[in-house]
């Protein structure tokens, strides 16, 4: 082994060096032979470097390199020499030198790849999870692993210098209602029983700050049984703290600190601090999001005071059955969008429930569509006004209950952002959304839920409110959204017993429930629990933002698939019936 020490690599090589002798290891990206000179890039996590096989340097090299395929891995020495004019690589960091190999050692071979191991190969996704210890191989890939690494060292160290200590939490704990499904792992050793896996550390944390740990953080690996997509997976890492004796203010500062670390150490992106803050209910007005993309304008209205009376009946009846007219204007749509973009537009409305799409071009001789007859001039010069749209505009509406009126507008919001390249991509806005509700209201089962979860403390203004008018009552939430992202939710805790029992209370949630799901907590919340709050970035969504990702898969090193499987492993799978006896389970099939 110490004979095939390496002295460089790869990618740190310059035209500095040349002169110098190297020893490399790596992979072949690519063999050519140039009319009896073989040229070989090799590459290793660092980059990738051109090597030159003569016959006049070494014969015995140059015999050995014939072997030589894609994906082998070679052990090479020689000297550092610059390119000469010319023959300069400018797309690679290290495009200036060769190596001039007088050695080669072939480490191991490699079969046919089922894909070239480089970036931007066109190859289904289901191809290169299965095979991913070749995809890790690629540049891009080996990239993201390095960014994450350093976002975690970065949250470790800055963690520590502002006094927090790190705390492993289990891994195997009780089932909890938190909001998704645990994912359930049966007990051997305690027939017909399961542990839960974490959907975070929720309990955990809340009960380091009942034990005296002032300021505790870990980066944790937590589990929600859900359907994954672009943003989320079955299993997922957070950098998860907590604080005691803490406010908001003091949770929101410390995540402004450690962004800023983060962002600048990992991906050399400048963050400005403070960030800005926007209420729950101003960003569903302005956005129709609590998690508004704020890089771009294009802001909804509410329009329902102008349209109450009009004769237009699809707005007025709307109005009057309590319901929402909400519109956009879109900057130059009159001149871009023809009835068929509209009809196209008006599906994607319909996935999000709406009925339909109104619309009215704002042009040089007045206000064209077909609904322009049902309404008075005064009024539509209302609407446009307060739309701030002007000559060349369309404005686009739908009339709806509240919340589908957000739904679809605040997604055909983001469509048309996208595809009218409205987006700066290079930019970074960091918000804060505050001040959410306390309640949703869940009118299938008729009763009410946590918004955030069952530990969130009220505002101190709301708490009269827990006993007249529950609906009204505001939270001390917090969320933290980038570029149209939540990428971390937190929240001040109950720590008195009196409370957190009125928060049980109207959730419905009994005694004996509480009692066997989380007593344990219960009980200790009641011997003198400090005032304390908290928050939990996910890892995962802010390493795919800092490398402009739109699927988180692209910065795990194994994610699973939608579907919650691992292609390379094969897992979900079969056991055998033994494993299951052992376990006092039976499949019904």
């Amino acid at each position: 082994m110490q004979k095939m020490k390496r002295s460089h690599y790869c990618g740190e090589l310059r035209l500095a060096d040349a002169g110098q002798a190297a020893k490399l290891t790596g992979w072949v990206m690519r063999r050519r032979d140039h009319g009896g000179v073989i040229f070989v890039d090799l590459r290793d996590k660092s980059g990738i470097t051109q090597v030159v096989f003569d016959p006049m340097i070494s014969q015995v090299a140059h015999e050995l390199a014939n072997q030589i395929r894609n994906e082998f891995v070679l052990c090479v020495s020689g000297k550092i020499r610059g390119r000469g004019e010319g023959a300069t690589n400018p797309n690679l960091p290290t495009g200036e030198i060769e190596i001039a190999a007088d050695q080669l050692e072939i480490l191991n071979t490699a079969q046919t790849p089922p894909f070239l191991v480089e970036d931007d190969i066109n190859v289904a996704e289901e191809v290169r999870l299965k095979h991913r210890y070749l995809d890790l191989r690629r540049p891009k890939m080996q990239k993201a692993l390095l960014t994450r690494h350093k976002a975690m060292l970065a949250c470790r160290n800055y963690m520590s210098e502002q006094g927090f200590i790190e705390v492993e939490t289990p891994i195997l704990m009780n089932s909890t209602p938190e909001g998704a499904r645990d994912v359930l792992v049966p007990s051997r050793l305690n027939h017909g029983q399961f542990y839960a896996l974490p959907q975070s550390p929720q309990q955990f944390k809340q009960i380091l700050m009942m034990s005296g740990i002032d300021r505790y953080f870990q980066i944790p690996k937590c589990f929600r049984d859900e359907d994954t997509r672009a943003d989320r997976q079955l299993e997922f890492t957070q950098i998860d703290y907590e604080m005691s004796f803490a406010t908001q203010d003091d949770v929101i500062e410390i995540t402004e600190g450690l962004m800023k670390r983060i962002f600048e150490e990992a991906a050399d992106i400048p963050v400005n601090v403070p960030f800005n803050r926007m209420s729950y209910a101003d960003a569903m007005s302005r956005f129709g999001s609590d998690k508004p993309d704020t890089r771009f304008d294009m802001e909804l209205y509410n329009l329902s005071d102008l349209v109450a009376d009009c004769d237009f009946k699809v707005f007025s009846s709307v109005v009057s059955n309590g319901g929402q007219v909400k519109g956009l204007a879109v900057p130059d749509g009159a001149n871009q969008f023809s009835r068929r973009d509209i009809d196209e537009l008006t599906n994607l409305v319909a996935v999000y429930q709406a009925k339909g799409l109104a619309w009215i071009k704002v042009t040089e001789n007045g206000f064209d569509s077909g609904i322009v007859k049902f309404f008075t001039e005064e009024t539509l010069n209302a609407i446009a006004e307060r739309m701030k749209a002007t000559r060349g505009d369309l404005m686009l509406f739908v009339a709806d209950t509240p919340k589908v009126v957000a739904d679809s507008l605040s997604n055909l919001r983001l469509h048309l952002g996208r595809s009218l390249d409205l987006i700066d991509h290079n930019r970074y806005d960091f918000l804060w959304v505050v001040d959410f509700p306390l309640f949703e209201w869940n009118a299938e089962e008729d009763r009410y839920e946590p918004a955030h979860h069952l530990f969130t403390a009220p505002s101190d203004d709301s708490i009269p409110l827990l006993d007249t008018d529950p609906g009204k009552a505001q939270s001390q939430h917090y969320d933290l959204v980038i570029n149209g992202n939540e990428v971390a939710s937190g929240s001040v805790r109950i720590h008195r017993w009196e409370i957190q029992q009125k928060i049980l209370e109207h959730l419905n949630i009994s005694p004996e429930e509480v009692k066997s799901r989380f007593g344990y907590f219960i009980e200790a919340l009641q011997y003198g629990t400090p005032p304390h709050a908290g928050i939990a970035p996910g890892l995962d969504r802010l390493v795919m933002i800092m490398l402009g990702e739109e699927n988180i898969r692209e910065v795990i090193a194994f994610p699973k698939t939608q579907r919650g499987a691992c292609l390379m492993t094969g897992a979900p799978s079969d056991v055998t019936d033994f494993q299951l006896e052992e376990l006092s389970i039976k499949i019904d099939a």
